[in-house]
């Protein structure tokens, strides 16, 4: 069972990219952030993903948006799509597929309202909180966990993306519930990034930092196998995180 996550930086520039990501990597879960188009802008033949049940929840023109996507051979039965009460510009919708919720984020970025990004991640708690059975977070949720997950040169205190505030309720959302999951495979590497800013090489010199993840109940997280940064593909400023988990009948 594989599950990629992507911020694709708007899918209209991307969209080429996205399907080879698709066609090279066949995820059996999809999640995409930062679409940047309207909902009459993505469908086909934009976007072809014949072989998903795909939710694309785009915003305004240039701005937000997320999508799930579910490969239909591995779920034939049609998943059920939702919104969670803390979704707010087009950020977060949630999939429940083979007995296992999933929800795709975007986290603001808070650098415009850090106090409208603090509300939404304590919402964030409070619902996976709520969610019974199993779950998992994939996105863009825009805090670099711990120090190790930036880039040494980059590393400012009280940054935004870096704050305690913000690594103590990533903490909270971990809980003993949910695992980081590229940190599983990634422990002590404090080179493993998944997003570079798009100037001076920030990227070919992986000035970066981690802030893309799949976040898994621990039961699933327990059978995964691999966890990886795909650093070169695409022109994104994030990389896709592809994570494998061991499922014998190829569900979660």
């Amino acid at each position: 069972m594989k599950l990629v996550t992507w911020n694709v930086n708007g899918i209209r520039a991307r969209h080429a990219q996205l399907l080879d990501l698709a066609a090279k990597e066949q995820p059996d879960v999809l999640c995409l952030q930062e679409l940047k188009a309207t909902p009459e802008q993505i469908p086909d033949p934009l976007t072809t993903l014949a072989d998903y049940w795909s939710f694309w929840h785009g915003g305004p023109k240039g701005y937000s948006g997320v999508s799930l996507h579910f490969r239909k051979a591995t779920y034939p039965d049609a998943p059920q799509f939702s919104h969670p009460p803390f979704d707010a510009e087009y950020r977060a919708v949630v999939g429940v597929a083979g007995g296992v919720t999933y929800a795709s984020l975007y986290v603001p970025n808070g650098g415009k309202d850090f106090d409208a990004k603090m509300v939404f991640l304590r919402a964030l708690v409070d619902w996976s909180r709520s969610v019974e059975g199993p779950l998992v977070i994939l996105g863009d949720l825009n805090v670099a966990r711990e120090e190790k997950d930036v880039h040494p040169t980059q590393r400012k205190a009280n940054a935004i993306g870096q704050r305690p505030e913000e690594r103590a309720l990533f903490a909270e959302l971990l809980g003993d519930r949910l695992v980081d999951v590229g940190r599983k495979f990634h422990p002590d590497d404090e080179r493993w990034f998944s997003w570079w800013a798009p100037w001076r090489q920030f990227r070919e010199r992986n000035f970066g930092w981690r802030i893309d993840y799949v976040l898994a109940s621990t039961a699933l997280a327990d059978r995964a196998v691999s966890a990886e940064v795909q650093k070169d593909h695409g022109n994104s400023d994030h990389g896709p995180l592809v994570v494998v988990i061991d499922s014998p009948d190829g569900r979660g």
